[in-house]
């Protein structure tokens, strides 16, 4: 953790970030919106995503929308759900199926995407939070290469976080009064390193289509790409969506590169494609993945640790290192280490055992930027309650 924190602090080393819906998910707010640690997310889960959009609508799509999630079985979510619903939209014609056609089952997908724009709207809170700290750690040194967000999101909170900072970054649209995808300058880099890049991977509210060209908005009412068209791996095959994947692998490729993951549940069965394949390729790429639950529940990141010893998962519990897995073992404490161990190892709660913290999208984005920082002095109150710190200890 003190290597990592002085390659943050250095600003010389080509780095990313992958960022799934933990990381809005983390941020807790009151009704009004405004940040409450006892609220609830900013943004909610996929599955409670999936229930409220369910929820929402009316008559016979609600029924079909509910027959076909049903169908799909108990794990299935909303991405799923439009995904069959997008199928079924191509192959029926007049043929009825749940009590809809296919000009019904398209009337269906732009009612869910209607209802994910309303449910992952919400605004960046008013006070400094998480998103707020990540942007400041971006933006607060000069770089030898911008720093690459790549996300799963769909909502604006990253956009948010940039402008309010006066940050600027690039997110591979171009232009003034209806800014167009600009696929080629995805592809390069000429823009100097000051200029953070910010990738949707799935599309994103205020992206929407006219003349057949994708052009950004900026109206959170526009909801027609806030999820690649109904095949993941078909979507490969346009655009924006076969740019911005093939970013994700260029800059796997690039030698000396670190990817950093936090929210990321490692379900994305594209994205983990590219990474396996990428990771195989170049094993001079490292990938951190910061994951919130305990080992024995991360099995999408540990699966693929276990087959590419440069990914690491760093688990509340545990971790996998060099596909070797370990529980935390408290060592004793370094000269100077106290308030850098307090940033990464502490309780999550009162009633709680230490554990590690980064994954948690507010810890990670605190920890970042402290990175920067010289003096890490906490007041009393602040003190970690067990002063020890993880060190990964072989299982055999």
């Amino acid at each position: 953790m003190a290597d990592l924190r002085q390659v943050l602090s250095q600003g010389r080393k080509r780095i990313g970030l992958l960022v799934g819906a933990g990381a809005p998910l983390s941020i807790k707010v009151d009704a009004g919106g405004k940040l409450n640690s006892a609220g609830q997310p900013l943004i909610p889960d996929v599955e409670a995503l999936t229930a409220k959009v369910l929820a929402a609508l009316k008559g016979t799509e609600q029924t079909a929308a509910t027959a076909i999630h049903t169908g799909l079985g108990t794990k299935a979510n909303v991405e799923a759900l439009l995904s069959k619903v997008r199928l079924l939209e191509q192959a029926l014609g007049t043929t009825q199926v749940h009590g809809l056609d296919s000009q019904g089952y398209r009337d269906l997908g732009k009612a869910i995407c209607k209802e994910i724009g309303t449910l992952v709207g919400p605004k960046l809170p008013a006070e400094r939070n998480a998103y707020n700290e990540l942007v400041a750690w971006i933006s607060g040194t000069v770089r030898s290469h911008a720093v690459e967000v790549f996300t799963s999101n769909y909502d604006l909170l990253f956009e948010e976080a940039f402008e309010r900072a006066r940050a600027p970054y690039f997110d591979g649209f171009s232009g003034g009064s209806s800014p167009f995808f600009d696929p080629v300058t995805v592809a390069g880099d000429d823009l100097p390193p000051r200029w953070s890049r910010l990738w949707k991977l799935h599309g994103s509210l205020g992206w929407s289509l006219e003349g057949g060209a994708v052009v950004r908005s900026g109206a959170r009412e526009a909801t027609q790409l806030v999820y690649p068209d109904y095949l993941k791996y078909d979507l490969t095959q346009k655009q924006p969506y076969a740019s911005l994947f093939e970013r994700l692998k260029t800059f796997l490729l690039t030698p000396d590169t670190l990817l950093l993951t936090t929210g990321f549940s490692f379900r994305d069965a594209h994205v983990c494609a590219v990474l396996d394949e990428t990771l195989a390729m170049n094993a001079n790429t490292a990938v951190l993945a910061f994951q919130y639950g305990d080992l024995d529940k991360e099995e999408g990141a540990c699966r693929l640790a276990y087959d590419r010893p440069n990914l690491s998962v760093y688990a509340a519990d545990g971790a996998i290192i060099n596909s070797v897995p370990g529980r935390w073992q408290p060592g004793e404490l370094a000269k100077n280490w106290g308030e850098i161990r307090a940033s990464f190892w502490d309780r999550r709660k009162p009633d709680r055992t230490a554990e590690f913290l980064l994954g948690d999208f507010v810890q990670f984005a605190r920890f970042c930027a402290l990175a920067q920082a010289s003096d890490l002095t906490r007041s009393a109150k602040d003190e970690p309650q067990q002063a020890d710190a993880p060190e990964a200890e072989p299982a055999h």
